[in-house]
């Protein structure tokens, strides 16, 4: 059982000032977007100086457990992040494993540096990912259905819309095949068309906007729109962002993400765990490259209709967020002063304070954790007390 250290990384879209009250500091002159905790060859935390991707590789098999290594290789399945957004991220997916592996072969066989600008395969892994909210959190995540993009069209009486009306309309069963057209249009209109329509749609979701005073999800879109449209004028993003579910998460809610599904985070702070993986295929709201053919190959045109999750309690006091993949499992917990938890180490695993204070106890080790600090635990560690020294102290628990 070790202390480990978080490493920055300072992302234009990051906030200056969330990551550093959690952890009880002045806010920074550089934007703090995320705080990760995991073995990422990108960014690896430390343990007293020593990157954790170091010492798993040093002992793979004695940090991570055979039953890791055997189904997952020499390297740690998952990463852990604090995110925090003042502004909306790119408008991006990932890819799945088999996409992933064939595009980084690829890339590679080009001569491509995985270092480059225009590298889209930085390794040859999947990255579905889930995320907590610690804060009210905005974001967008999968396509809206047709049915009721057909609405918001509707509310927005945008005369420039007409023209894309018809991939709105026909057989449900024909809805990804629709949802394809209609994106893939969009993301390849010509620059003067697209400024103009953005100009009209701007223009439309000010009027109705002005024109109501109800709260419901179309004037969310049209804020949304409008706030986009504002942050990156003439940003094709701003298109694909109107056929998205625009939602707006509780603290404790989260959104689970597979391959393929199209998504931005705009604003909040929440806890984030995902396969270690730093594939991206972006799509708009950014000035980093786009790939737009290949980002269409790997897009899910299915419309996502459950998109907020909520966790699953037990007996033991921890809330479970299921997932259907194997690389991660999530759970969080929140301890009144002196309360405690004990669990049994399982696999590798990482413990993460976002509130208040904690005594972790392995046997005869003893360390103390505060908001963003966290602790390593390798597979063989046994089992874990977790007791609270403030109220309201909150955990999260990261295995595999």
């Amino acid at each position: 059982m070790k202390l480990l250290s978080g490493v920055i990384r300072a992302y234009p879209w990051g906030s200056r000032t969330a990551i550093a009250r959690l952890r009880g500091e002045q806010p920074t002159s550089a934007p703090e977007a995320e705080l990760w905790f995991g073995a990422h060859p990108g960014g690896s935390s430390l343990i007293a100086g020593t990157p954790l991707i170091d010492i798993i590789a040093a002992d793979p098999a004695g940090t991570l457990g055979p039953r890791v290594v055997a189904e997952f290789g020499e390297r740690l399945p998952f990463l852990m992040k604090i995110l925090a957004a003042a502004e909306p991220l790119s408008l991006q997916a990932h890819p799945s494993r088999a996409q992933a592996m064939e595009g980084y072969q690829r890339e590679n066989a080009a001569g491509v540096p995985v270092s480059a600008p225009m590298r889209n395969y930085k390794d040859d892994n999947h990255k579905p990912e889930l995320l907590v909210a610690l804060t009210e959190f905005e974001a967008m995540a999968g396509f809206r259905p047709l049915s009721e993009t057909s609405v918001l069209f509707d509310a927005l009486a945008c005369p420039a819309l007409e023209r894309y009306r018809s991939m709105l309309v026909g057989d449900p069963a024909e809805e990804e095949s629709n949802l394809r057209a209609l994106f893939t249009t969009w993301i390849t209109i010509p620059t003067t068309a697209r400024h103009q329509l953005i100009d009209a749609l701007v223009e439309r979701a000010r009027d109705h906007l002005s024109s109501t005073s109800e709260c419901g999800w179309i004037e969310e879109a049209c804020k949304n729109l409008l706030a986009l449209a504002d942050r990156y004028p003439g940003d094709v993003g701003v298109l694909g962002a109107l056929l998205l579910n625009k939602l707006t998460l509780q603290p404790g809610e989260a959104i689970y993400l597979e391959a393929g599904q199209l998504h931005a985070y705009v604003h909040g702070m929440g806890v984030e765990i995902m396969a270690n993986s730093d594939n991206v295929l972006r799509g708009g709201l950014t000035s980093k490259y786009v790939d737009v053919p290949e980002l269409v190959k790997v897009l899910d045109f299915h419309s996502l209709r459950r998109v907020v999750r909520h966790p699953e309690s037990d007996d033991s006091g921890w809330d479970h967020y299921p997932v259907p993949i194997d690389e991660f499992s999530l759970a969080a917990t929140t301890l009144n002063a002196d309360e405690s938890r004990a669990f049994a180490i399982t696999g590798p695993t990482i413990v993460l304070c976002t509130n208040g204070r904690a005594l972790a106890r392995s046997g005869a080790e003893e360390l103390t954790i505060g908001p963003a600090q966290a602790i390593w635990l390798p597979a063989g560690a046994g089992s874990v007390e977790l007791i609270s020294q403030h109220p309201g102290t909150q955990l999260f628990r990261a295995t595999v």
